[in-house]
């Protein structure tokens, strides 16, 4: 059995003389006690050394990724020729270099805890078993090649690169608010010497590139503002200067203005300068992504996860919500809603989008972004052009345009939908167009043809303005039957209450309800009364609507023969009477209906009086049986009292009587006790 063992200096392989002992990994260290107890169960076989500390880092670099380095497959090689592979086992510390090796060699390959032992028992005595390289120099080498294997990695880690991402993002979310105070200071400083130019410059670098070329207010006229600002804004800040209700300062107060307006100006262009530097940034490492959501919001997220491949693993759901935890416990915590969007709701995507559909959007960028963050932490070949960032943004603009449509908001709309409004709206346009017989001019047929049509339609509106009226009539006059019959009931009922609050009385008067009795009369006759006067004039409306309707009619015949005359073009009188019958027969049918309603109407009134005229009968003879049930109620209640008055009169006497019974046996016992008392003394 061979063991391939790893060191500082270089790769060795060893046999194992006893391999009985392996059976029993626990007492393999009793073996490895002494340098003459370790060279009977090990036997050093062959050893290479590394050449320089490139050589050593490369290798040990390849062998932490589980990749076989040139050295070792030279030597591993060289000491395979000497030996029969097939009937050898090798122990290998790491078992995914094992594997490789197994492949490549077609040797059996075995890790378990026994290589283990094996491992620390030939680490303790290295000294011994490999002759001419000593402990101290060995732990010098594993001290250097650690450090340069550290700075290895900090160099080529792909991880590390987002690390400026991550400084620079933090950097220039400090650099704006840093502006903000140093722009705001500035503004309250300088407001007290010229107030009115905070409204009329709103920029911030603007503002402090004029006081620096300006100074006071009064150089405002001699100083030349074109380069800072448009020819409208110089002009009104220029005439402000003049009318200007702010402080004097003095030369040393403007000295540190100014140094305070160039800090204002430094900042900001280096904050350009920060931008650009990020904007390339984020385009080498993450390319879709940016193309996707934008650099900012993308920077953002690959600081808040810590790292590019940290975005990547994150599932989309999380990506949506980044930024937004705090929001997100709470609700958990409330058994709330939970927030819809974090971070990823700053994007260009989502802010583009309807208040509605922004939860749906904020959910469809998260899913594309976090496929773009896979495909550029993981990718081996880098998409430099960003083409399925690219196809993944305009799915998403496709996606928005959709929801925009369906939920009835300014969206693209169809040549089709077009085409379809356009035949709806012929539609709704009228086809026969009134003919205006004022407007007729003799000498052509065609007018005259005109005329007539539109004569029998005037008509046949005129008579449907006739139907809808006499309707209009007859439900206006059986709403007022019907309020009159609720106004007579609700009175009845009055009445009913009212002489059952008098009958429960004990004293009732005969003049009160006499007196009550007229008024329900008077009142009775005034709502006839009322009936009446509104009853006539609905008529007399109707009356004057027939009459209008006539003239009308006798006009528009006219118009007709005059029309018929001037063209030469006359109807045959057949045709003329067909339609005058049918007019006719048309009115006919519409009077006998109205005649029909309102005979029903009077049929409905007179039974509601007649009902009421039995009610007043009725209420006499009501009233005096409820007297005499009353009556023979308080006979009943007397008669009771009497007998309870009888009942307990009897229990009396029992008392009584009973009082005389126990009185003598008293007697007697207290004779007895006396009795006895004597004889005792």
């Amino acid at each position: 059995m061979l063991v391939l063992f790893e060191t500082a200096a270089g790769y060795a392989l060893f046999e194992v003389l006893k391999e009985g002992k392996l059976r029993e990994p626990d007492e393999l260290w009793k073996d490895f006690e002494t340098p003459e107890a370790a060279k009977k169960t090990v036997k050093l076989v062959d050893f290479q050394k590394f050449e320089n500390m490139s050589e050593a880092v490369a290798s040990v670099s390849d062998l932490l990724e589980g990749k076989l380095s040139k050295d070792l497959k030279k030597f591993l090689k060289e000491s395979f020729e000497k030996i029969e592979v097939s009937s050898e086992k090798l122990a290998v510390m790491e078992p995914k270099i094992g594997a490789t090796i197994s492949k490549k060699f077609g040797i059996q390959v075995i890790s378990n805890e026994t290589v283990v032992e094996l491992y620390r028992g030939i680490k303790q005595q290295l000294d011994s078993l490999i002759t001419g390289i000593k402990s101290d120099d060995i732990s010098q080498m594993s001290l250097g090649l650690s450090h340069s294997l550290s700075r290895h990695k900090l160099k080529f880690s792909p991880d590390k690169v987002d690390n400026m991402i991550i400084q620079a993002i933090g950097l220039l979310d400090d650099l704006d608010k840093e502006l903000n105070t140093y722009a705001m200071r500035v503004k309250e400083w300088y407001g007290w010497h010229f107030p009115e130019m905070s409204k009329i410059v709103v920029d911030n670098l603007a503002y402090a590139k004029v006081i620096k070329t300006m100074g006071f207010r009064s150089n405002a006229q001699t100083t030349d503002l074109s380069e800072i600002l448009p020819e409208d804004l110089e002009k009104e800040l220029k005439e402000a200067a003049e009318i200007s209700m702010g402080s004097e300062i003095s030369r040393e107060d403007i000295d540190n203005i100014i140094m305070g307006c160039e800090q204002v100006i430094n900042l900001t262009e280096y904050r350009a300068e920060l931008y650009e530097y990020l904007k390339n940034r984020m385009l080498a490492i993450a390319p879709n992504l940016t193309t996707i959501v934008g650099e900012l919001v993308g920077a953002r997220l690959i600081a808040h996860s810590g790292s590019l491949l940290n975005l990547a693993k994150h599932p989309a759901s999380t990506v949506q919500i980044l930024g937004a935890e705090k929001a997100l416990f709470r609700a958990l915590k409330t058994k709330n809603n939970t927030p819809k969007y974090g971070l990823i709701y700053h994007a260009s995507l989502v802010g583009q989008a309807a208040p509605k559909n922004k939860g749906k959007v904020a959910r469809l960028v998260a899913t594309k972004s976090s496929l773009a963050t896979r495909f550029d932490a993981l990718s081996e070949e880098k998409d430099v052009q960003a083409e399925m960032g690219h196809s993944n943004r305009k799915q998403i603009e496709k996606r928005i345009r959709i929801l925009e449509g369906r939920n009835g908001d300014s969206g693209t709309k169809t040549e089709k939908d077009k085409g379809k409004k356009q035949k709806t709206d012929l539609k709704l346009v009228s086809t026969a167009p009134t003919y205006n017989p004022s407007a007729d001019v003799a000498g052509s047929s065609k007018s005259a043809e005109y005329g007539v049509a539109g004569s029998s339609k005037s008509a046949e509106v005129s008579t449907v303005g006739i139907k809808r009226k006499a309707e209009d009539i007859s439900a206006e006059e059986e709403s007022e039957d019907a309020t009159s019959e609720e106004e007579s009931e609700e009175d009845d009922k009055s009445s009913d209450n009212e002489s059952s609050d008098e009958s429960s009385d004990d004293k009732p008067s005969d003049d009160k309800s006499k007196d009550k009795s007229k008024k329900k009369k008077a009142k009775k006759q005034k709502l006839e009364a009322e009936q009446k006067k509104e009853q006539p004039p609905k008529k007399i409306k109707a009356k004057e609507g027939k009459d209008k309707d006539k003239k009308e009619k006798k006009k528009k015949k006219a118009s007709d023969h005059t029309v018929a005359t001037s063209t030469n073009v006359i109807e045959p009188k057949e045709k003329v009477s067909k339609k005058r019958k049918k007019t006719e027969e048309d009115e006919e049918k519409e009077t006998s209906k109205s005649e029909k309603k309102a005979k029903k109407a009077k049929k409905s009134k007179e039974s509601s009086e007649e009902k009421k005229e039995k009610a007043e009968k009725v209420k006499p003879k009501e009233e005096k049986d409820v007297k005499k049930k009353l009556d023979k109620g308080k006979q009943k209640e007397k008669e009771k009292e009497k007998e309870k008055e009888k009942e307990k009169e009897t229990e009396k006497e029992s008392v009584k009587e009973v009082k005389k019974v126990e009185k003598p046996k008293t007697k007697k016992k207290d004779k007895k006790d006396k009795k006895d008392k004597k004889k005792a003394h």
